[in-house]
């Protein structure tokens, strides 16, 4: 069930609200929208060809059409409103912040909030102001929820002139995303899931139904204490930079594939029994990753399970030392736990993170750490990897990252890539890259309104009643082209002055680029390894996974 107020209301579907609409232009009359339907050609362009199979597939993708095949809603722009940045919001403005009052400006004034609560009404999270303050403000939602279910339907979304109310039910758990951004239902959904899995990853999900079985207004609060900071930076990451869940994947570090190779053999080397993964990241950005054969056989590892937990080894708790704490991914088994250890290696930004199966195995995983960081040494990694860490610092602390100016485009300001032509047998690392944002896109407000442009392109591309294949759009700040293919899937941000022409030529030298660079970019073949038996005292009965708590 949706509902609305008085406008007109989209079906529901998720992306569905963005029907009829077209990228917004910062001008009334100085833009121009072009879009293409219909299933992936068989005879595509492979990826960086040459020029001129990619060239000439995108000149008669973006050639006029006649007037009787054109779509008649074309030309219709998306409105400016929903592009409304509103005043940045304060970093500590979160969940354990002060006011939160509905009637407080500032509180009214953000862009996006995220509640989550219990079945019964209880306050468990809000993005902003403090959840003793909005009781009554979840109490309705709680009405409003189970006034629908009594009629033996869900709500799932309510539109409202500018704003949209988003909700997913998850067991005990509800969660409302109320957002007057450009994301559509279907994006704040996966936002919300993703939230829902953050909290899931800290108490399994056969937990949080046990415990509200048992008590209903139980405070879920308590058994969360100090995960409200990374909920907090959860919502940030996806407001700064959505490329990873907008796209379903994960970014790697650039690295030259020969040091990549070697990371990926030593830690395929330094193995100890019931280690089920290594990975070795900086920034939140994955440098390789190796799994254990036989843990992971039947389950691939989700994407979405990989960049939680490169969010999570990312945390301030990690910036020193080493820990040893259980972790549920959701996506791989949402009622077990892993046992995951983690370190930062010599004093580097660069994080080890083994994940285990054995609740006594610290002792064994900490001489792991040593092995890799013997073995690091001897490659001379540590110092390289250090030292770009710390030259770049655009899409995280401490991140590497690259300039869109080493592609060689004139015009090309900034892109999403993600390649789709992995093949089977990898698929449980879907990849993307994107360069560093650099000016017109220095300020904060301009990153999010670039961030909101992608959005909206991603939701187009992905209509659930209407899929596109190529968007190209014309407006007065940007040119923006967004194409999806068999082979992969790209979203470009161009000068405003590119003609069309151009703007082939600049993606054709990009996809040259990429294929070039590809090796350096992403992880084509992810080693794996076999580790030795594990002792007979293991309590892991589910593909080694621990499922007690």
């Amino acid at each position: 069930m949706e509902a609305g107020g008085d406008t007109a209301v989209p079906g529901p579907g998720g992306a569905e609200d963005l029907e009829d609409t077209r990228v917004p232009s910062e001008g009334s009359g100085d833009a121009a929208a072009r879009e293409h339907r219909g299933p992936a050609d068989p005879g595509e362009p492979a990826l960086g060809d040459p020029g001129s199979k990619a060239k000439d597939e995108l000149s008669n993708l973006l050639s006029p059409l006649p007037a009787s095949e054109a779509p008649g809603d074309t030309c219709e722009q998306w409105g400016t409103a929903a592009l409304d940045t509103g005043p940045a919001h304060d970093p500590e403005g979160s969940s354990g912040g002060q006011g939160g009052d509905p009637s407080d400006e500032d509180w009214r004034s953000q862009r996006k909030h995220v509640f989550v609560l219990s079945e019964a009404g209880k306050p468990i999270y809000s993005r902003y102001g403090s959840v003793e303050a909005l009781s009554a403000t979840m109490g309705v939602m709680t009405a409003l929820v189970s006034f629908v279910q009594s009629a033996g339907d869900a709500i799932r979304a309510i539109y409202a002139e500018d704003h949209k109310l988003v909700f997913l039910q998850q067991g005990p758990l509800l969660l409302v995303a109320v957002s007057r951004t450009s994301q559509s239902a279907a994006q704040l959904r996966e936002e919300l899931l993703a939230v829902h899995a953050q909290i899931v990853s800290t108490l399994t999900r056969a937990s949080v139904a046990r415990i509200f079985a048992h008590k209903q207004n139980y405070d879920l609060r308590r058994l969360l204490a100090g995960s409200e900071r990374t909920l907090d930076r959860l919502l940030d990451s996806v407001e700064r930079d959505p490329g990873a869940l907008l796209l379903g994947a994960v970014r790697c570090v650039p690295l030259a594939r020969p040091l990549r190779e070697a990371l990926g053999t030593l830690l395929r080397r330094c193995t100890t029994p019931g280690l089920a993964l290594s990975v070795l990241a900086v920034g939140g950005q994955l440098i390789t990753a190796a799994q254990e054969r036989n843990v992971l056989a039947e389950c691939r590892l989700d994407p979405a399970d990989l960049q939680l937990l490169l969010d999570w080894v990312g945390a301030p708790a990690f910036a020193a030392g080493e820990a040893w704490a259980p972790v549920c991914l959701p996506r791989f088994n949402p009622d077990g736990f892993f046992y995951a250890y983690v370190a930062r290696l010599d004093s580097m930004p660069v994080c080890l993170l083994l994940l285990g199966t054995q609740r006594e195995a610290f002792h064994a995983m900490a001489a792991c750490r040593r092995l890799v960081e013997d073995g690091m040494r001897a490659l001379g990694a540590l110092p390289a990897l250090g030292d770009a860490a710390r030259s770049s610092s655009t899409h995280a602390p401490g991140a590497l990252a690259y300039s869109v100016q080493a592609v060689g485009a004139p015009g090309l300001r900034h892109f999403l890539y993600k390649p789709l032509d992995i093949p089977d047998q990898h698929r449980q690392l879907p990849q993307f890259t994107s360069p560093e944002l650099e000016a017109p896109y220095s300020k904060e407000e301009e990153r999010q309104r670039l961030s909101d442009l992608y959005q909206r392109l991603h939701a187009r591309l992905h209509s659930s009643s209407r899929p596109l294949r190529l968007i190209y759009h014309v407006a007065q700040k940007e040119t923006l082209l967004a194409w999806v293919t068999s082979k992969f899937e790209l979203y470009t941000c161009l000068s405003p002055l590119v003609t069309k022409a151009g703007a082939i030529l600049v993606v054709t030298k990009l996809l040259r680029w990429v294929r070039k660079e590809e090796d350096r970019l992403f992880i084509r073949y992810p080693p794996k390894y076999s580790t030795p038996p594990a002792p007979s005292t293991d309590h892991a009965p589910h593909n080694g996974l621990f499922t007690g708590l």
